[in-house]
């Protein structure tokens, strides 16, 4: 992503050039993290136009020593809120949603209700609506906020954005840029108008016990105020991701509140308010935001329409426990142990191996404040950089040149897990309306970690039976949670709609049965028909 000066972003002059107001930048909405994630955005002082522009330039220190109350307990937040708030916005989205219209999907019921309604019931799309908050960083009307704010689900397509601000004059904007690895995001206000905003101001100098100041849009009460102080610097949650790396404040944070800024004693947006940790949905005092010194390069990026792209080594870890640091002589809080490493990964070129201890990246130590996929995805695919690491109690140090990180959705596919034993029935949200009505059964794309689990080869292509309906010929034919369906009528199913156009193009030459070929772990394959309903 390159260098970036906050400490220089912070400390410059409030509105003195036009060129300053043109600055922008974006950010993501996001729900809990055990209940609930926030909507919130980032931002530094706050500009409100030629006139307040004009004050500072002419006497910027008595301006701020005016506006913005010392450092320490505060008298009243009144003035500082005063100044920031118009640059805090509400942001409303409107999505189409795409729902089984059969409400007995996934059910024995759902054959006879499509033959009650004479035919398969079509999909039905509803509409759906978030809520959350954001912060302008430009007089040209760029706004940052959570990408989940944002962010229609995989089933839903977003049609409109709606930006509210604090005198309730509404604007459209579009998505410029989104990230969903950080969960930030960069919209564009729809209008020549010049409006008040805020800048990025210095993460790295927030110390646990500062004074904050949270604004957002909870539960959709425009504009509430509340403060706080920093509980922990670089906070991580154990929640994975390479940016599970947050301020956590006591400020009280709700829902509705994602995507919004917390500001510091001097106006400066040090924070994205992004999840609360809550029991009961509610704010019990642990609120989580983005650091700015994260934020503000990717918003700038998002701003200019750039690919974000970040670091990969190729390595799933794990912590380095007590007893690990104390067998190995570790000091504590330090390293961590590699599981598995990746074929053909940069971790793999470069000798790494299960069991090594990862202990520094490019001269960086790993804590659990600053893990390894943390360092890395701050580093540029290509970049070659020292990892040293402990093996059998050896130092050691190799380079790695570092591959691109894939997209969130390629690495949960990795990551999916898959137990062929268990005993899940089908599920309404992750099955192909298609297949299930006509075959009865639940299919998932084989990847290579589920052909490991199956005892198939990883480059095996073909489709995995989630679950199978017992009412259904394949159930009665012995289908189960397990085989891979490798082929229907002879042609190869590489992914589920592969085999939804055979079922289509069996139906439309008038065929009742499809022949499948299916491989059972610990048996070769064998083809057998199942009649469609």
């Amino acid at each position: 992503m390159g260098a970036y000066d906050y400490r220089a972003m912070s400390t410059m002059p409030v509105g003195t050039n036009e060129k300053e107001q043109k600055d922008v930048t974006n950010v993501r909405y996001v729900y809990g993290l055990t209940s609930a994630l926030l909507v919130g955005g980032a931002a530094v002082s706050l500009m409100t136009g030629q006139a307040v522009g004009a004050q500072v330039a002419q006497n910027e220190t008595e301006a701020m020593q005016q506006i913005v109350p010392r450092a320490g307990a505060p008298a009243s937040f009144a003035d500082l809120t005063e100044q920031l708030q118009p640059a805090v916005v509400n942001i409303a989205t409107r999505q189409s949603v795409q729902v089984n219209g059969n409400p007995f999907a996934g059910t024995p019921f759902e054959g006879l209700f499509n033959r009650r309604r004479g035919g398969r019931a079509e999909p039905q799309t509803r509409e759906a609506q978030s809520l959350g908050s954001g912060f302008i960083i430009s007089a040209d009307g760029f706004v940052v906020t959570n990408n989940h704010v944002v962010a229609p689900n995989e089933r839903a397509t977003l049609e409109e954005i709606t930006i509210t601000m604090p005198d309730g004059t509404e604007y459209e904007a579009e998505l410029v840029g989104a990230d969903p690895a950080s969960d930030l995001a960069v919209l564009k206000i729809n209008s020549d108008a010049v409006f008040p905003f805020v800048k990025f101001g210095d993460s790295s100098l927030a110390r646990p016990g500062d004074w904050v100041v949270a604004i957002g849009n909870p539960f959709g009460l425009k504009g509430t105020v509340t403060s706080g102080i920093i509980s922990a610097v670089y906070r991580n949650t154990g929640q994975g991701g390479a940016y599970d790396r947050f301020i956590q404040t006591d400020a009280s944070i709700n829902r509705g509140n994602s995507g919004g800024p917390l500001f510091d004693m001097r106006g400066n947006v040090i924070g994205i308010n992004n999840a609360i940790f809550s029991p009961s949905g509610g704010s019990v005092g642990i609120g989580f935001a983005i650091p700015a010194e994260i934020a503000a390069p990717i918003v700038d990026q998002l701003k200019q329409g750039q690919e974000i792209e970040r670091g990969f080594l190729g390595v799933s870890l794990g912590p380095v426990t007590d007893d690990m640091a104390d067998s190995l002589g570790l000091p504590a809080n330090r390293g961590e142990i590699v599981q598995t490493v990746q074929d053909d990964s940069a971790a793999a070129e470069a000798g790494l191996e299960p069991g090594d201890i990862i202990t520094a990246i490019n001269g960086q130590d790993v804590t659990a404040e600053q893990t390894v996929i943390f360092l890395i995805a701050n580093l540029q695919p290509g970049e070659t950089v020292p990892v040293e690491l402990l093996r059998n109690g050896e130092a050691l140090t190799v380079n790695a040149t570092l591959g691109k990180r894939p997209s969130e959705e390629e690495l949960r596919e990795q990551a999916q897990t898959f137990d062929p034993d268990s005993d899940e029935p089908m599920n309404p949200d992750e099955m192909d309306d298609v297949i299930a009505e006509k075959l009865g059964l639940q299919v998932i794309a084989l990847t290579p970690q589920i052909a490991r689990r199956l005892g198939a080869d990883e480059d095996t292509i073909g489709l995995v039976v989630g679950a199978v309906d017992p009412n259904s010929d394949a159930g009665r034919k012995g289908l189960r949670r397990g085989d891979i369906i490798l082929s229907a009528n002879y042609q190869e199913v590489a992914s589920v709609d592969a085999l939804r156009g055979q079922i289509e193009a069996a139906e439309s030459e008038g065929r009742e049965a499809l022949f499948l070929r299916v491989q059972r772990r610990g048996t070769p394959p064998r083809f057998i028909a199942v009649r469609l309903r």
